[in-house]
């Protein structure tokens, strides 16, 4: 009953763990799961909750303070000191010895301080709420890090798997060519040298199908990493490379007049000289004076035993109320020095960020003309194709026709094997040209 009981516990905690894991992903799929479960992505959520907790904490600092304290001491020994002896009645010049205080004693006491002002406090209550807008922006930035990282392992999948199916079909091909090339050799009728050169091209097809199944292998556990999941999990991806490039070509993003403020890059660069200026602030600030206040009291106890829980032990009690003020006068020009260093982080942060504007409108430029190009070039990948598929289709007609050689054959073959990996190369770079262009503009399009 028990082992029962231990089996049908197994049988659900799987079935329960498969319904949290898809096996199955559409890229949209693939990009939402992995912003949740990327590791990556979620340190980064991990981070906004920890700036969200220290900014609680920088305030928590101004708002009143209660603690509390309980002392307790027994003299092993009581400290004996010296009085004259006058004083009970003893001759002048001499000192009597004598013990104050009770050898056990208890002090409880309990303070209240409230911060009134200090400059410090009010700049980190600042710098704390840009400490979350700079973890919030790191977020973004690691989202659309992650969603590029997703899009171009999605796409290392669906290559490997398309490239696999043409290494296939080229395979057959190439196989049923030899077998009817070495029966018409046999008969007489062709010559050897055809048979080697297909032997060679099937050879070399053969080497390329086997490193494209291992690249396959490679590039699922790659995609596995990036969304966040056991690296040998089987799954399977709902799109093919085409149907993904087709819905990756929209030229009218190339029109958009992209907003480099709007980009997460410029925004980080922007919250450096936020936060370098804070800095300065700071700095200013600790020239001026601190004011707090404070109530306290307790309650002491004395005994020569260990009393302190008796009903009839006497407790005196005592209480103050008071103020502090802590005024900065002379720091030999350390101050002063911490200043101009804190101005000097600040002019160094304006110039990154002025450097930062003219890298991103440069890389969103680059962006475009990159993007622009693997469509034009998936277009002219394209038409070749299907150029060298009528050539190495005629020459093959002239080939078992008797009127081609088998070089010109190899030829025809070898430039379609490169025209097919082309075009495969071609529409993923489609697809990443226009993911690297969305994480520069941070401008996802709904595909």
């Amino acid at each position: 009953m028990k082992n029962l009981l231990i089996f049908i516990f197994l049988m659900c905690f799987s079935f329960s763990y498969s319904q949290d894991t898809p096996t199955s992903f559409t890229l949209q799929e693939a990009i939402d799961y992995a912003l949740k479960n990327n590791r990556t992505a979620k340190n980064a959520a991990r981070d906004i909750e920890a700036a969200k907790k220290q900014k609680w904490e920088t305030t928590a600092t101004g708002l009143p303070q209660l603690n509390a304290s309980i002392n307790y001491q027994n003299f092993l020994k009581q400290q004996i000191s010296l009085v004259p002896a006058e004083f009970f009645g003893g001759e002048p010049g001499e000192f009597a010895e004598v013990i104050f205080g009770t050898q056990q004693n208890v002090n409880a006491t309990a303070t209240l301080s409230q911060l009134l002002f200090d400059g410090s406090y009010l700049v980190g209550l600042q710098s704390a709420k840009v400490f979350l807008e700079i973890s919030e922006n790191a977020k973004n930035k690691t989202d659309l890090q992650v969603r590029k990282a997703v899009i171009n392992a999605y796409g290392n999948v669906l290559l490997a798997e398309e490239s696999i199916k043409i290494f296939e079909k080229n395979i057959s091909i190439l196989e049923k060519n030899l077998d009817e090339t070495t029966k018409i050799y046999e008969n007489g009728l062709g010559e050897e040298e055809s048979i080697e050169q297909l032997q060679i091209t099937l050879s070399n097809v053969k080497s390329g199908f086997n490193n494209a199944v291992r690249l396959r292998s490679i590039a699922y556990q790659m995609f596995n990493i990036t969304i966040g999941i056991d690296y040998n999990t089987n799954v399977t991806l709902a799109e093919n490379l085409e149907q993904l490039a087709q819905k990756n070509i929209a030229l009218n993003v190339l029109e958009q007049d992209n907003d480099v403020a709007n980009t997460i890059d410029y925004k980080i660069a922007a919250n450096d000289k936020t936060a370098k200026a804070l800095l300065l602030k700071l700095e200013k600030s600790k020239a001026l004076p601190r004011l707090s206040a404070f109530l306290n009291g307790g309650y002491l106890g004395f005994s020569d035993a260990f009393t302190f829980f008796n009903r009839n032990q006497n407790w005196a009690g005592f209480s103050a109320f008071g103020l502090n003020i802590d005024i900065p006068i002379f720091s030999s020009g350390g101050r002063n020095a911490a200043t101009q260093r804190a101005k000097i982080n600040l002019e160094k942060s304006i110039d990154n960020l002025t450097e930062t504007e003219q890298m991103l409108k440069l890389q969103i430029e680059t962006a475009k003309s990159n993007y622009k190009f693997a469509t034009e070039d998936y277009n002219n990948k394209k038409e070749n194709l299907a150029l060298a598929e009528r050539i190495e289709s005629k020459n093959q007609t002239k080939f078992f026709e008797g009127i081609g050689s088998s070089f010109e054959l190899r030829q025809a073959q070898t430039q379609l094997y490169a025209a097919q990996q082309e075009l495969l190369q071609a529409l993923l770079d489609v697809v990443n040209s226009k993911a690297e262009l969305e994480t520069i503009t941070n401008n996802i399009s709904a595909n």
